[in-house]
């Protein structure tokens, strides 16, 4: 029992060496494979840099040659026809990858070769979905239950319901806003059905002015009868407010309100004189995402990646050759 007590107190020494021992010939290992990779670099020195000098020419050529440019458009879809305007944009989207020319110079584009994509996404604005009164906090909530918030606004259900929208159109050269963009956007607003909904609703709104324009021409009317005989003098034109006999402090009031609505309603009339109304246009934008401005970074590690590899997968055939002579032998 003595002995079996005396072997378990030297187990946890025996453990530790065995743990550093093999913490030694990890580092070791490391140490090795350290200096063959920078033995090989130095053997393979001349063709390390000609790989990278061919890959940063190559990339700067491809990036002159190529370019590429970004067209935005900010465009507010009216009538609710945002799944209208979403279901254009993928049928656009499918033309220029079919490279159907003869469909995108038929809306007008006169240069369809040169547009490489064209895609659309919501300007996120939270605020404005949740409304000022907050109807629909209660269900931002309920939807982040089961769901990360910042993926929930950004879902393509959510994002719908966004008031502004962004197009990326991307092109092989610069555009001008004639020859691409408002062919674009004539396209966008060929809609039969919306443009009946877009007519009755400006009639509506024209309607609602006309009301209201009525309303204070009767207003200045009362108010006429109790300034005119006050206005005999040039410099008696103030309003007298005869408060036992009329609340005019409200007339007026109601007036400056209902000039208020009908410059309201001014503003919704040339925002809804489209269908799918353009808030901005930003044009030949230089594009840097992606890979694009960094070939002249990406091109030398390639070419120096593919290099290292098939070395090592050569280095590594010979050995497993001789190994297999070697057994034969």
């Amino acid at each position: 029992m003595s002995v079996g007590k005396g072997n378990n107190s030297e187990n946890p020494e025996i453990d530790l060496l065995t743990v550093f021992s093999k913490i030694g010939d990890f580092f070791e290992w490391i140490n090795t494979l350290l200096f063959r990779a920078i033995r090989f670099f130095v053997k393979n020195v001349i063709a390390v840099v000609v790989l990278a000098v061919i890959g940063v020419g190559g990339g700067y050529f491809l990036e002159k040659v190529s370019p590429r440019f970004e067209q935005k458009i900010i465009v507010e879809p009216n009538f609710k026809s945002t799944d209208y305007l979403y279901s254009k944009i993928n049928f656009l989207e499918d033309k220029i990858t079919s490279k159907d020319t003869l469909f995108l110079k038929s809306i007008g584009i006169q240069n369809p070769s040169g547009i490489r994509s064209i895609t659309i996404e919501p300007i996120v604005d939270i605020y404005n979905l949740m409304n000022k009164d907050g109807k629909n906090i209660d269900l931002l909530e309920l939807m982040a239950q089961n769901g990360d918030i910042k993926s929930i606004v950004k879902e393509t259900t959510t994002s719908k319901n966004y008031v502004l929208h962004t197009i990326i159109i991307n092109t092989a050269a610069i555009v001008s806003a004639q020859n691409c963009i408002e062919p674009i956007l004539k396209y966008l607003n060929s809609s039969a059905y919306y443009e009946a909904y877009k007519k009755i609703n400006s009639q509506n709104i024209q309607n609602k002015i006309k009301s209201k324009e009525a309303t204070i021409a009767q207003i200045d009317g009362i108010l006429n009868q109790f300034s005119g005989p006050y206005g005999n003098h040039a410099n008696s034109e103030k309003l007298i407010y005869y408060n036992e006999n009329l609340n005019l402090d409200g007339i007026v009031k109601t007036k400056d309100s209902l000039s208020a609505q009908i410059g309201t309603l001014k503003i919704e009339q040339y925002n809804t004189n489209k269908i799918i109304k353009e808030k901005g246009i930003v044009l030949n934008l230089k594009d840097h995402k992606a890979i694009r401005g960094k070939l002249t970074l990406i091109l030398p590690l390639l070419f120096i990646g593919l290099f290292v590899f098939f070395s090592l997968f050569n280095s590594f055939y010979k050995k497993q050759s001789l190994k297999v002579k070697a057994n034969l032998e």
